[in-house]
């Protein structure tokens, strides 16, 4: 029988990064180094848990240090991205922290965190269950279905958004699955994915909506030479799902996840996780 509560996938990285230029970084471990991104990532997952009372969480990460298929394609791809040092030794704490809290954990050299949460929400979705995303990376717009709802951050609130399929078409013009069709021909400079010279959000909706992919607008593209390079930026937008991952079964662990946060330093916070 389905569960009804949603499963909620969570992009690690990302989270962790807004947790981190959000926190001070007087919070301060055991060594006297800096676990803002600690404690303000659990702080955020926290609320949200308690706001939307999922099933059980899953946290993707990224591994730092480490070329992905997407590089080998386009190298400039998420080029000149510097990360401090105190946020990185965190980011390489978080993810045993985030076992200990028995949230599922997914990590795998080669690819990326959203492709772990690309293969979490379609696993939950073949076990009759709903996912909610948790990120500010519109490339995860492409997983939206009536199972899959992502929730963004209002821009200067704590508020939460949540898009569907619906609100996709609203924003982009395009259906979710034609999310990196979209992004192949206008680009994505987050991404450092150029796109197609001449070609911006809205001609790239009105392109797709006449012919409905990228491979079909490129038919009778009239400059060939930008064919391939175009194919290549769809790919690189696309999420590939195919990685194993363990979905948990189970709620938190509070207990046992406050006692991995008293190990580094953050006593009053460990009580109050102690205390979910």
């Amino acid at each position: 029988m389905p569960e009804e509560r949603p499963l909620l996938i969570v992009d690690g990285d990302n989270l962790a990064h807004r947790a981190y230029h959000s926190t001070p970084k007087t919070v301060l471990g055991a060594d006297g180094k800096p676990i803002n991104a600690v404690v303000g990532f659990l702080s955020m997952l926290v609320r949200i848990y308690q706001e939307e009372k999922p099933r059980a969480i899953f946290v993707a990460w990224d591994t730092l240090g480490v070329d992905t298929y997407r590089n080998a394609l386009w190298p400039p791809y998420q080029g000149g991205r510097i990360f401090e040092d105190s946020i990185v030794q965190q980011l390489g704490l978080l993810p045993d922290i985030c076992r200990a809290f028995k949230f599922g954990v997914g990590k795998e050299a080669g690819f990326e965190a959203d492709d772990l949460m690309a293969s979490a929400a379609l696993a939950e979705d073949k076990l009759g269950g709903s996912s909610l995303l948790l990120t500010t990376d519109r490339d995860a717009f492409q997983l939206v279905s009536p199972t899959i709802t992502v929730l963004t951050p209002k821009r200067g609130t704590r508020e939460l958004e949540r898009i569907g399929p619906m609100q996709v078409v609203e924003r982009f013009g395009v259906l979710p699955e034609q999310i990196p069709d979209f992004k192949a021909l206008s680009g994505d400079s987050s991404d450092k994915i150029p796109g197609l010279p001449g070609i911006g959000p809205k001609s790239a909706a009105q392109l797709l909506l006449k012919y409905g992919t990228l491979e079909a607008v490129l038919a009778n593209w009239p400059r060939p030479e930008e064919i391939d390079r175009a194919k290549k930026f769809k790919e690189v937008a696309t999420m590939h799902p195919e990685v194993k991952v363990v979905i948990p079964k189970s709620l938190p662990d509070w207990k046992a996840g406050a006692e991995a946060v008293r190990k580094i330093g953050a006593n009053a916070f460990a009580d109050r996780l102690a205390g979910l």
